[in-house]
């Protein structure tokens, strides 16, 4: 300021002392043409130190010591906000404070009794499998949207596809999605992008075969595991496992079903397949950077009667007694486990059953819980 008042210019004293021209000319005006002596240099607001609406020190007590006594005293045990709001409409209190002060009052005075949710982090991607979660292997989804109908009466189902980590995605339109169409697909797609090491489904008899019968593998993992490709089945009426594939459907329904009027399922595949090459281009770098992919056996044909080795993954939920039902058959696994995830594993080529805990709060704890001899029965595959 006293620069300023000898003759210097706004300009100059902000060059020097570093700040704007605005904060000169802001304490200029504070000053007037007071002694500098005697200028009030606080920076704080102007106005009362207290808003007008602050709750008074003597009415935050009272709702405490009223939130104590109806604690003791209340026929109904209640004691949070609405309850104290009522008790104090009662006492005529002046200036009746609404619940949420009163719940803010009770939060500054630390006087909840709740908890707050502890927001643990999201288990890694495919966390349920460790080569998986390690980054070590791929994995790839497919799933099936159905009950669409273009317009006409013509309906069509959606067989997708998607890699957890490349996000390598695919579609694939048809009238009906049947065992023998996703056989067909699932080859052409691996024919020209390699082989993941795991190939997820749901449980739908497309892909896992039929339920009625026990021991029953389908077509789509006799073809993995022809492959060498372990076949994964997500268990019933659980949500996340299915998550990326899922994510996908949403993605391809809103960009590509409801964007556009399609005349046909030609049509409609031939958009869908403009989508698809945009995401795979889009994805480019990440799917080169995904784990490894196995080439495609040249000269090769499935045979659905050779007889069946490797590995076949279920994820189930135990019930109340710790029990676990796979291809069928009701396995007791552990009682101190029920409730709860585990991987089972079919090793056909070693004839044994192998259960081992899954939990979503520690992925990379998974014990074996039980082993047991299955052994599957040779029989002919009803094509």
């Amino acid at each position: 300021m006293q620069a300023v008042r000898r003759g210097d210019s706004i300009a100059s004293v902000a060059r020097q002392f570093g700040v704007a021209r605005s904060t000169v000319r802001y304490w200029l005006a504070r000053a007037e043409t007071q002694r500098l002596d005697r200028v009030d240099w606080a920076d704080t607001p102007r106005g009362p130190h207290l808003p007008a609406n602050k709750t008074s020190l003597e009415l935050e007590d009272l709702v405490l010591s009223l939130r104590r006594e109806l604690k003791e005293t209340s026929t109904l045990g209640e004691y949070g906000a609405a309850a104290i709001r009522g008790a104090l409409e009662h006492r005529d209190v002046t200036a009746l404070p609404s619940v949420r002060t009163i719940g803010r009052i009770l939060e500054r005075r630390g006087a909840l009794d709740g908890r707050k949710r502890i927001r643990r982090p999201a288990p890694p991607r495919g966390w349920y499998l460790p080569e998986v979660a390690a980054g070590r292997a791929e994995l790839d989804s497919f799933d099936i949207i159905e009950g669409l109908v273009i317009q006409g009466g013509y309906d069509v189902e959606i067989l997708t596809g998607s890699s957890l980590h490349g996000g390598l995605v695919a579609s694939w339109v048809r009238q009906i999605i049947t065992a023998k169409i996703a056989v067909h697909a699932l080859v052409e797609h691996w024919r020209r992008f390699g082989l993941p090491a795991y190939a997820q489904f749901d449980n739908d008899t497309v892909f896992q075969g039929a339920h009625h019968h026990p021991d029953s593998i389908g077509r789509v993992s006799r073809l993995c595991l022809a492959l060498g490709i372990v076949p994964v089945f997500t268990p019933p009426r659980e949500t996340g496992f299915q998550a990326a594939i899922e994510n996908f459907n949403g993605r391809w329904q809103g960009k590509v079903w409801n964007r556009f009027t399609h005349s046909s399922r030609r049509a409609l595949q031939a958009q869908a397949a403009k989508f698809i090459t945009a995401s795979r281009r889009r994805a480019a770098a990440r799917i080169e950077n995904a784990p490894y992919r196995e080439p495609f056996p040249e000269a090769w044909n499935l045979d659905l009667q050779a007889p069946l080795a490797g590995r076949i993954i279920f994820l189930r939920r135990t019930d109340a007694k710790g029990r676990a039902t796979v291809l069928g058959h009701t396995f007791p696994v552990d009682l101190h486990w029920s409730g709860r995830l585990v991987r089972a594993e079919v090793d056909l080529t070693e004839a044994s059953l192998r259960f081992h805990a899954l939990r979503r709060r520690d992925p990379t704890y998974q014990p074996l819980l039980k082993e047991v001899h299955y052994e599957f029965p040779k029989r002919t595959f009803h094509e």
